[in-house]
């Protein structure tokens, strides 16, 4: 991405006298982009009030979604991620990360022994 210093840069290479740190904001007043004098720069996206983008200058960035407004998978740069579920108080039931940790407390479903011990043993794989 293109820094706003790098953008204004006059055809003789000069640059503009600009105050920074520079900061856009949204509509909504979220903070979208953030400059530095350094050229380190931020850029976020937000949807229904949540960031659900941001990157920086140093090639960092991270991923949200949301479902009812709870966060529900994230994922970033560096290969770290992880996803949740939520009950219909929006207690959170289900997490699962890159680290291999799982936590269910799902309410169980209806099964057969044979379906119970299919599960079992891919849980059990899952966690060796």
């Amino acid at each position: 991405m293109t820094s706003i210093r790098e953008i204004t840069r006059l055809s003789n290479g000069q640059d503009l006298d600009i105050e920074y740190p520079i900061i856009l904001c949204d509509a909504d007043g979220n903070k979208v982009y953030y400059e530095r004098s350094d050229d380190y720069w931020t850029k976020s996206e937000y949807k229904d009030g949540n960031k659900v983008y941001f990157e920086d200058a140093y090639g960092f960035w991270e991923r949200n979604e949301y479902k009812d407004g709870k966060q529900v998978y994230y994922e970033c740069s560096n290969g770290s991620w992880y996803n949740c579920e939520y009950d219909e108080e929006g207690n959170e039931v289900y997490f699962r990360d890159s680290d291999g940790l799982i936590i269910d407390n799902r309410e169980p479903e209806d099964m057969t022994m044979a379906e119970i011990i299919k599960k079992l043993g891919r849980n059990i794989r899952i966690i060796e």
